[in-house]
C-alpha cells in the first residue's frame, strides 16, 4: 500500500480519500522546520542508543541532501505521501535504507508536526518584529522632518485640537511597538518543545526530550503529553496579533486615504504607490493602501478560522487540525506584505504643511486652550467652557471662522479675566506652544518622544 499505517488495512485508500485527505500541497511549506526537527531526533536517538551513530550519520547526510534538493527545486513532492512529514521521511528510506526507516523511533506525526509548527510560527513571529521595526523607523524618521508642521487633530472626524503632525505619527509608532512586543511574547511560547510526547501518550522506550530541546534551541519542554500534541494556542495567538497589527496598519491607511484626497489635500503618495483609472485620466488612487485596509479583513478571517476549528476537538489530536495550516500561513504571509510595502510608501510620501496648517486653523480647533487660559486666571472650567463657547457662538453668528478674528475687547465682554496675552495663544502656532502635559503635542514634549524612539531603534540622527 505504502503507506506508513498500512499494515492494519487489506485495501488501498480510494483516489477521492487520498485527495480529499492530501496536506502536502500546502504544509510543504513546513519542510526546513520538520528536517530541522528530524536532525535533532536522530541525535537524541542516537544518545539514548536507540539507534546507531553510523545510522545517526547516515540519516544526518540523507536529509542534508534532501533539504538540498527541495531547495534547488529538485525535490518530487508526492501527493499520494499525504504531508510533508511523509514525503520526507520516504524519500530519506528510498536514499538510506533501513536507518530511515529507524527516524521515526519513539515519535509520532502528532509531535513532529507540533514541533515543525511552533518552530515556523517563532520564525514568522521574529519576522514581523523585524518588519515592524522598520515601519516605525520609517515613521519616526518623517516624524523628525516635519516636526514643525501642524495638522488638525480630529475626534468624531470632527477638528477637535491642533497638534503637531510628529506627534501624530509617533501614535502609530506606540502601537506598532506593542504589536512588536505581542509577536515576542507570542515567540517566547511558540519555544517549547513537544517532541517526545509522541502520539499523546508518551513513550516506553528511553528518550530525553530536554536533549532535543536544546538541540533546537528552544527554551522549554513539555510537562504534560496530551496538551503537548493537541496545543494551537501559540498558532492562535500568532494570528490575534497578526489582526490586531494589521488593525494599526488599516487604521493608519484609512486615515492617509483620506488625507491624500484633494478635499483634505494633506499628503501626496508617490506614483509608484498609486495606480490609475481604466476610464478617468484624471485618477491617482491610493490602492496600496486601500488594499491593506481590504486584507486585514483576510487576517481577521484567519484567526477565527482558527478559533473555531479548535473550539469543539476533544483531546488529544484529530484530522481537523491539518486545516490549521492554510489559515496560520495566509496571516502570516497577508502581514509581511503588508508590512513590506508600507514603509517604502511612508518613506516616499510627501506632506503638504501648508495645507494642513490651514486646515488646522478650521473648526474653532483653539477653543480648548482658550477655555484652559481662564482655568489659569482662577476661572472655574466648567464656567470657563460656557464662555468659550459663547465666544465659538459669536463668531458663527458673524460669519468669523477663527477665534483669533476676535478682539480683545470682544473677548473681555465675555469675561473679564481675558487680557491681551490671550491672543498669544490662539490659532494653530499658538496651540503647539502652550500643550506642556506629559505625551502632549507640545514641542518640547515631541522632541522626547522622538529623542526616545531614535535611541530605542538605533537611529543616529533624526532630522
Amino acid at each position: 500500500m505504502n503507506k506508513s499505517w498500512g499494515g492494519r488495512f487489506t485495501k488501498g485508500t480510494d483516489k477521492r480519500v487520498e485527495d480529499f485527505t492530501e496536506s502536502i500541497s500546502f504544509d510543504r511549506e513546513l519542510y526546513r522546520q520538520d528536517i530541522c526537527g528530524s536532525l535533532a531526533h536522530a541525535e537524541m536517538l542516537a544518545g539514548a542508543g536507540l539507534i546507531s551513530r553510523a545510522e545517526c550519520a547516515r540519516i544526518r547526510k540523507g536529509l542534508s541532501g534532501i533539504l538540498a534538493d527541495i531547495e534547488n527545486g529538485k525535490f518530487k513532492f508526492r501527493r499520494e505521501l499525504e504531508d510533508v512529514h511523509m514525503n520526507i521521511e520516504a524519500e530519506l528510506t528510498n536514499r538510506i535504507g533501513d536507518a530511515g526507516k529507524r527516524l521515526h523511533t519513539a515519535r509520532s506525526r502528532n509531535d513532529q508536526v507540533a514541533l515543525d509548527l511552533r518552530l515556523w510560527t517563532a520564525a514568522q513571529a521574529e519576522g514581523a518584529i523585524e518588519l515592524l521595526r522598520a515601519l516605525q523607523s520609517a515613521l519616526v524618521r518623517r516624524a523628525g522632518e516635519q516636526r514643525d508642521a501642524i495638522c488638525p487633530g480630529f475626534t468624531h472626524m470632527q477638528p477637535a485640537q491642533p497638534v503637531l503632525l510628529a506627534h501624530q505619527l509617533l501614535a502609530y509608532v506606540e502601537m506598532l511597538d506593542r504589536d512588536a512586543a505581542r509577536f515576542g511574547e507570542c515567540r517566547k511560547r511558540c519555544l517549547v518543545s513537544p517532541l517526545g510526547a509522541c502520539a499523546l501518550a508518551g513513550t516506553s522506550l528511553p528518550t530525553d526530550p530536554q536533549d532535543t530541546a536544546k538541540r533546537l534551541a528552544l527554551d522549554a519542554v513539555f510537562d504534560n503529553s496530551i496538551d503537548a500534541v493537541s496545543d494551537r494556542d501559540f498558532a492562535i495567538e500568532f494570528a490575534f496579533d497578526a489582526a490586531l497589527c494589521a488593525m494599526h496598519l488599516s487604521r493608519l491607511s484609512e486615515e492617509w486615504i483620506l488625507w491624500c484626497s484633494p478635499i483634505f489635500g494633506f499628503i501626496e503618495l508617490d506614483d509608484a504607490f498609486c495606480t490609475g483609472s481604466s476610464i478617468m485620466p484624471q485618477k491617482k488612487n491610493p490602492d496600496v493602501l486601500e488594499l491593506i485596509r481590504g486584507k486585514t479583513a483576510r487576517v481577521y478571517g484567519d484567526l477565527m478560522s482558527l478559533l473555531v476549528l479548535m473550539k469543539g476537538l476533544p483531546l488529544a489530536y484529530n484530522r481537523d487540525m491539518q486545516e490549521d495550516k492554510p489559515p496560520l500561513f495566509d496571516s502570516a504571509s497577508t502581514l509581511r506584505a503588508c508590512l513590506s510595502v508600507l514603509e517604502p510608501l511612508v518613506m516616499s510620501a510627501e506632506f503638504k504643511a501648508e495645507r494642513m496648517l490651514d486646515a488646522a486653523s478650521a473648526g474653532y480647533p483653539d477653543a480648548t486652550i482658550l477655555a484652559e487660559y481662564l482655568v489659569e486666571k482662577g476661572v472655574p472650567f466648567r464656567e470657563a467652557h460656557g464662555i468659550v463657547g459663547r465666544a465659538v457662538a459669536l463668531c458663527v453668528k458673524s460669519g468669523r471662522p477663527r477665534l483669533s478674528q476676535m478682539s480683545i475687547g470682544e473677548l473681555r465682554e465675555l469675561s473679564g479675566r481675558f487680557d491681551a496675552g490671550v491672543l498669544k495663544r490662539l490659532g494653530p502656532a499658538g496651540c503647539a506652544k502652550a500643550y506642556k502635559s506629559r505625551g502632549s503635542s507640545g514641542r518640547r514634549e515631541v522632541e522626547r518622544q522622538l529623542g526616545k524612539w531614535g535611541k530605542k531603534l538605533g537611529i543616529a540622527k533624526i532630522v
